[in-house]
């Protein structure tokens, strides 16, 4: 999710000047041979239908056709299926404030980073008088942010959140701790690349601002994607299809008036702009975090299940 469009314009910087289609051409060949070469060895995740498969072959093993699983048992009702679909999770979204929040905070956090495709050309071609080549190396910054947090989250998950989901029972809000520090750098990072591109400052220290509100985003969704199918398994599919058409959305909306803010702002002031409705996203996270049981029961989507 972050490493493959910062890895998009390191790659079209080269290309695109030379034939602007080869841009398109890197995406067939990158993601062609992993289609043909993963889809037949994907396995199937789905429980209803892993325990169908299981039935069949009981059946075709013993020849008894009394074993049937859960899903051959009900009768499938095409107009259920649709508003399971393509209307409960809007419905859970306007109706449920904990996915609402998840919705609305992680669109934001994913339309703020796509904003700087919009920020970056502004700040090292017009400021730092990179070429555009250069340019595309700079959102490396990105992937070492993440790679950076990613181990740390993964220490996190090993040293201390594990043994302790083995010792005791934990609710679903126990695995929003790692992003309770996380959404104090998001705002962190957005400032100090905000107030550091500048002539006299080097071009390091805002490229560091990025690389932090990256790294600090990324733990942020692994919390925010662990917590919502603990507490809405049945719907999990459709409300993270929802969340990621909000946030595709948000972005594409953001790329369109970005640049207009940030120079008729300034970076310095668009980017604060920016940071300071990050800082609504903190106080969400602890308040999900310390009433977030409540709100579920309260919820007639959600259920209430361990983390072990």
């Amino acid at each position: 999710m972050y490493c493959g469009p910062a890895l998009g314009p390191l790659l079209s910087a080269y290309a695109v000047p030379h034939n602007w289609t080869w841009s398109l051409w890197e995406i067939v060949i990158l993601a062609g041979p992993c289609l043909l070469a993963m889809l037949p060895f994907l396995p199937e995740t789905s429980g209803p239908n892993i325990l169908l498969r299981r039935a069949q072959r009981l059946r075709s093993a013993t020849a008894n056709p009394s074993y049937r699983s859960a899903a051959e048992l009900v009768k499938l009702n095409p107009t259920q299926i649709l508003v399971d679909a393509m209307i409960k999770p809007t419905e859970i979204l306007v109706k449920d404030p904990a996915i609402a929040f998840a919705c609305v905070y992680g669109s934001l956090v994913y339309a703020t980073y796509y904003s700087f495709f919009e920020a970056f050309p502004l700040v090292y071609v017009n400021i730092y008088h990179m070429t555009l080549g250069q340019v595309g190396l700079v959102f490396l910054c990105v992937i070492v942010g993440c790679a950076v947090c990613a181990a740390m989250y993964f220490v996190y998950l090993y040293y201390f959140f594990g043994p302790a989901a083995r010792r005791q029972q934990m609710s679903q809000e126990t695995r929003l701790r790692a992003a309770l520090p996380a959404v104090f750098f998001l705002p962190i990072g957005l400032l100090i690349f905000a107030w550091t591109a500048r002539e006299d400052v080097h071009w390091i220290a805002p490229t560091v601002g990025i690389a932090v509100y990256s790294g600090s985003s990324f733990v942020v969704f692994q919390c925010i994607i662990c917590y919502v199918p603990l507490s809405y398994p049945k719907y999990v599919a459709s409300l993270f299809a929802s969340n990621d058409f909000a946030r595709s959305m948000l972005a594409a909306g953001f790329i369109m008036f970005s640049r207009g803010m940030y120079i008729n702002l300034g970076i310095d002031k668009g980017v604060t702009l920016l940071a300071g409705l990050s800082v609504i996203g903190i106080l969400g996270m602890f308040y999900l975090y310390w009433y977030g049981a409540k709100l579920r029961a309260k919820s007639k989507f959600a259920t209430s299940e361990v983390v072990g």
